[in-house]
């Protein structure tokens, strides 16, 4: 029997074509339906009755629910409505108590992407890149497109052309405006609108430190608590380092805390089966999967992890140490192989953490005390939180002040 295998590359490529000619057909239609409608009605111009929502925020995944949280509370606080669209049907915002936030399960994957293809909004705010270049592509009938990263570090680690086709980013740094401003005018693309708002989802986390520090204090752990928070994917500490490291920690009295990146699981589930089943959870090894990370950041004394955004959480907002893998990064597939500039990543790591090598893992335990104890890490953390994190405190209300203004412009016909 012969199977016809499609690989997701050209599956992508084939959904792109349909919607493509889908699109072409439907505004055919529809302008055979106006001229229709016009003609009937005697020469007069007749109005579209769908509605056209001013403001719509999509989220591909629940995990980025703390990252839109407080701009949905503040729309809510502003009593100004406000459509939430995800493509997780448990994504916690559909449960939330929120009555200027209407939220809604569009479907996963394509199907979600098919919704928004056609949707009718003023401004759509989302984390997502790719925009145009993959299976999701620009409504005729959207007016203003905003990306707002997801994590405080790069604007250039998207896959390549990520942002190329919005119409304004919502950043936390200088360095991010300059990487912007120079893929513009390498690739010969109209500026699009740059807000400085800083990090609202940070914000945030720290208030809520802040209160849980006050209300519940964490009592001292006997051993230190290590967590390993790698990313996904063949940079990931996991497909290079194997077990090495949590062989390493095993010999130790640390407390060991493993938490991959969700993705790890569907991508590399075959390698997370095996670690998962050779480490199993005891009273050394904890395996955490929680949807929010603040709990298990706020418990960790340490972390050991890669290249994955996390570790600006870690880092910044609780103000942690950080070992970090010596994974050979590939800059070929993503934005950031465009530039002149050093990657700024690169640059911020090595001054909030110790490079972890093959030759300094045979000496992980003195290199995490080192990291906690060594004061050059704590001045780091404050250089790096400084040139990524603008306006801290102020990243929900400069958001949604920017939003409101910018819809009150296209109202206006600016």
């Amino acid at each position: 029997m012969l199977v016809l295998y499609i690989d997701p590359g050209t599956g992508s490529m084939l959904f792109a074509i349909l919607i493509g000619i889908i699109s072409a057909g439907i505004w055919l239609l529809r302008g055979v339906w106006v001229k229709l409608r016009f003609l009937l009605s005697g020469g007069k111009k007749t109005e579209e009755t769908e509605d056209t929502l001013p403001y719509v925020i999509f989220a591909e995944d629940k995990r980025y629910w703390n990252v839109f949280k407080p701009i949905c509370e503040e729309f809510n606080r502003r009593e100004t409505p406000l459509v939430y669209y995800t493509a997780s049907p448990d994504d916690p915002a559909l449960s939330a108590d929120l009555p200027y936030v209407h939220a809604e399960f569009i479907g996963k994957g394509n199907r979600a992407f098919a919704k928004l293809n056609f949707l009718k909004a003023d401004i759509l705010l989302a984390t997502t890149p790719g925009l145009e270049v993959y299976q999701w592509k620009r409504s005729k009938r959207v007016k203003w497109y905003v990306h707002m990263l997801h994590g405080p570090n790069e604007v250039v680690g998207y896959k390549m052309f990520g942002v190329d086709y919005y119409d304004a980013l919502m950043l936390s740094g200088e360095y991010q405006a300059r990487d912007t401003r120079f893929l513009e005018k390498k690739r010969g693309l109209p500026e699009k609108e740059i807000e400085l708002i800083g990090i609202p989802y940070m914000d945030e986390m720290v208030r809520r430190l802040e209160k849980a520090n006050l209300e519940d204090p964490i009592t001292p752990a006997k051993e230190r608590v290590v967590l390993i928070a790698p990313t996904w994917g063949t940079s990931g500490i996991f497909s290079k380092y194997g077990d090495q490291i949590i062989e390493k920690l095993l010999k130790t009295d640390y407390h060991i805390i493993i938490r991959p990146h969700p993705q790890s699981f569907v991508s590399e589930k075959e390698m997370m089966d095996a670690l998962m089943q050779k480490y199993p959870e005891s009273d050394r090894i904890e395996w955490n999967r929680d949807n929010d990370n603040f709990n298990v950041l706020r418990r960790a004394d340490i972390m050991i992890s890669d290249f994955s955004g996390v570790v600006f959480d870690f880092c910044l907002v609780f103000d942690k140490p950080l070992i970090y893998a010596d994974t050979e990064f590939d800059a070929s597939p993503y934005d950031v192989w465009w530039l002149e500039t050093p990657y700024w990543t690169l640059t911020a790591l090595p001054r909030i953490g110790a490079k972890l090598t093959q030759a300094t893992l045979e000496k992980l335990p003195a290199l995490i005390e080192e990291c906690i104890t060594d004061p050059k890490y704590a001045k780091g953390r404050e250089e790096v939180r400084n040139e990524t994190w603008v306006h801290p405190g102020e990243g929900t209300q400069r958001a949604v002040d920017y939003l409101i203004r910018k819809h009150e412009e296209l109202e206006r016909g600016e």
